[in-house]
């Protein structure tokens, strides 16, 4: 290789240039549909109370700690966020039968409610952001979305 085409970028590092700087456009717009979601289901909520009732409600139910460790997060945020989430009923708290020093948390009916009406108009845009692609196109962009979070 020359030293001519050595700082030619070749048609591969533009590509992926341009996908970073599209991933970074999403993580930016994903931010802000995280805190419209978050304020659409209570004007107080955190984004990362968001987080984490997304994630319980999906998973079902989870501990403090389980939480802490998955969003690497120190456990004093995750406390403060569960005691808010329990002040506005979208969190319950029991204890573990298992262990009855840890706290089992799930998600409440309220909460579940809520998140299903943001998910809702959330797949609306989806869809019409989207629209245009085929099923294929789709099915491959899932898959470099999963590749992405596994790497």
């Amino acid at each position: 290789m020359t030293v001519t085409e050595a700082s030619v970028p070749s048609d591969v590092d533009g590509a992926l240039a341009d996908f970073q700087g599209q991933l970074n456009l999403i993580f930016a717009k994903a931010r802000l549909l995280w805190k419209d979601s978050a304020a659409r289901i209570d004007p107080e909520l955190h984004v990362t109370g968001y987080k984490l009732l997304t994630f319980l409600d999906g998973a079902g139910a989870s501990s403090a700690h389980e939480l802490a460790e998955r969003f690497e997060m120190d456990k004093s945020v995750i406390s403060r966020q569960v005691r808010m989430l329990e002040c506005h009923a979208l969190l319950e708290s029991r204890p573990d039968e298992r262990d009855g020093r840890l706290r089992v948390l799930t998600v409440t009916p309220k909460a579940r409610e809520a998140l299903a009406r943001v998910r809702a108009e959330y797949a609306l845009r989806l869809r019409a952001a989207i629209g245009e692609l085929t099923v294929d196109e789709i099915t491959t962009a899932s898959k470099v979305f999963r590749l992405l979070a596994e790497a």
